[in-house]
């Protein structure tokens, strides 16, 4: 019996949790599902692990991803309300995943054009950005405003649009570095 428990104690030791895999794949499946970053108390809220083990194991399947040289990546972001995190699409394959990507997630042609000139003018009248892409550009705001990508202000008769949080969340970018474009 004293054998066992010194194992055990070793085990433990050494790191390794019996509970361990299960608790890597809980995470895994919150962090697969969800469409954007979640911070840890999300995190510890979702899956009940204490945030000091969650770290450790995040850091695990994010090596386990890079040693098995998956395509899969867990994106971890600092701000200045704490650690984030994302299960992603290396950006290698961000062109494979947006030809077949159906949904919310897919735009048409005139869509990212117009998404395009909102991200490179931003701030922008809705004015001046019909003048640019046509009366089109309506339906595209609109559509943008829905999937929250998009924040609106109202300035004189028009509206002002820029880039919401959930743009940068959406595409995977840093808020506060330059657009790659």
């Amino acid at each position: 019996m004293e054998k066992k428990e010194d194992n055990a104690d070793y085990r433990e030791e050494l790191g390794f949790n019996e509970k361990e895999p299960d608790m890597l794949k809980k995470i895994e499946a919150v962090l697969f599902l969800s469409a954007k970053f979640l911070s840890l108390e999300e995190l510890v809220r979702t899956t009940g692990i204490n945030p000091i083990l969650l770290k450790e194991l995040i850091v695990k399947l994010h090596e386990k991803y890079q040693k098995q040289n998956s395509s899969l990546v867990i994106v971890h972001r600092k701000t200045e309300f704490g650690d984030s995190f994302k299960m992603d699409v290396k950006k290698e394959f961000h062109t494979l995943i947006n030809k077949i990507a159906t949904g919310e997630t897919e735009f048409t042609k005139a869509e990212q054009e117009t998404l395009a000139i909102i991200a490179y003018k931003q701030p922008i009248k809705q004015s001046v950005l019909v003048k640019i892409r046509g009366n089109k550009a309506y339906d595209h705001i609109k559509h943008f405003i829905q999937m929250g990508l998009i924040k609106t202000k109202k300035s004189s008769r028009t509206i002002e649009v820029s880039l919401s949080d959930k743009f940068y969340d959406y595409f995977n970018i840093n808020k506060n570095e330059p657009l790659p474009f």
